[in-house]
């Protein structure tokens, strides 16, 4: 009888100790684990929300682009923004507005919500660092810190979904005419691992990867650093109880947009290009038609920028600009007040640089 008086005892006394430490969590904001793991999976669907809807709003200029990126300079079937829509619509009709479409959402989706998660942890990681190095618990993420968390998240979402990028490229570039057609993403993984083995799902990738440091780095450093200079300074007028409008969190984002794009482009077009080497039966958009056909050979990403560079001029670096950048102003603008609006609804905080 004592022993069991002893253990019950002992138990009650541990039942009492845990709910104290429960009690003091509680008090210091501690989060439990359970609550940690639903506010990860609510940043990762407003992600997710926010790189479907974003993409799929843009998604005919989005095509364009990468079949003004890879076209055969000897054989040009797509001059400019209209006129390249046009030929679309008269070619392929609707449904080839939004060729490659499905893909892309594939990957955008587990992209940007692991783009925004992980640009939202490298930010308070950085963040706790800075702090500790000045002794200033009260300091707030520069733009260059900001540039390095966008950089670490663009790494990590491209690097993960990378594969599905490169087939995305092939499924967008393939047209009705080209002699050998993939059905759809699974099957153009499962036709590149079989003829081309599982680095040709990487090709591309170093571009890509040095691409996406100032691209989504300077993304996030602009849209966040402008943010919160209209909100302490107050200028033009446009906040209002401390918020931005939606209006005003639409431009900050166009304009983040804006100067990533302009200066990460030329590596974007090299990735696609390179995407492109190895397709035995590429479309004739690609390879030209007749005696103008164009050997897609690159040995690496220098190669590719000096043949593109002498044989069709340093322009080629920006093929498709115009609608990369009619696409793509508000493609982030959309992507970043989703991504706020959605994490609102849902009730997650999302002020980062606090």
């Amino acid at each position: 009888m004592a022993s069991e008086d002893v253990k019950t005892s002992e138990s009650a006394v541990s039942t009492i100790v845990n709910l104290a430490e429960e009690a003091k969590l509680a008090r210091e904001g501690v989060k439990a684990p359970s609550y940690a793991v639903l506010s990860i999976c609510k940043s990762l669907v407003a992600g997710g929300v926010a790189g479907g809807v974003s993409r799929t709003a843009v998604a005919p200029l989005e095509r364009l682009k990468i079949l003004l990126q890879v076209q055969n300079p000897h054989s040009i079937k797509y001059n400019g923004t209209i006129q390249g829509l046009k030929y679309i619509w008269r070619t392929e009709g609707f449904r080839g507005l939004f060729k490659g479409n499905g893909t892309n959402c594939a990957r955008i989706v587990p992209n940007s919500a692991v783009k925004f998660f992980s640009y939202e942890q490298a930010s308070k990681g950085i963040l706790y660092l800075y702090r500790q190095q000045t002794g200033d618990d009260d300091a707030q993420l520069t733009p260059l810190l900001r540039l390095g968390a966008g950089a670490c998240a663009g790494i990590i979402a491209m690097s993960a979904t990378y594969p599905m990028d490169m087939v995305r490229g092939r499924l967008t570039v393939q047209t009705d005419s080209s002699p050998y057609q993939y059905r759809g993403m699974f099957h153009a993984l499962s036709t590149v691992l079989r003829e081309e083995g599982p680095r040709a799902l990487y090709k591309g990738w170093l571009p890509s990867v040095i691409g996406v440091i100032p691209y989504v780095g300077l993304n996030f450093a602009v849209y966040e650093s402008l943010k919160d200079w209209l909100i302490k300074s107050k200028a033009f007028g446009l906040v209002e109880d401390s918020e931005l409008s939606v209006t005003t969190r639409l431009a900050c984002g166009a304009a983040a947009g804006t100067v990533g794009q302009t200066v990460a482009y030329p590596l974007d077009v090299i990735r696609r290009r390179m995407q492109m080497v190895g397709w035995k039966e590429a479309a004739s958009v690609v390879t030209g038609d007749g005696r103008n056909k164009v050997s897609l050979e690159y040995t690496g990403m220098i190669d590719a920028f000096r043949k593109t560079v002498r044989h069709e001029g340093f322009g080629a670096l920006y093929k498709g600009l115009v609608p990369n950048s009619v696409k793509v102003v508000p493609s982030i603008a959309l992507a970043f007040v989703t991504y706020e609006v959605v994490k609102d609804i849902l009730g997650v905080e999302i002020r980062i640089s606090d």
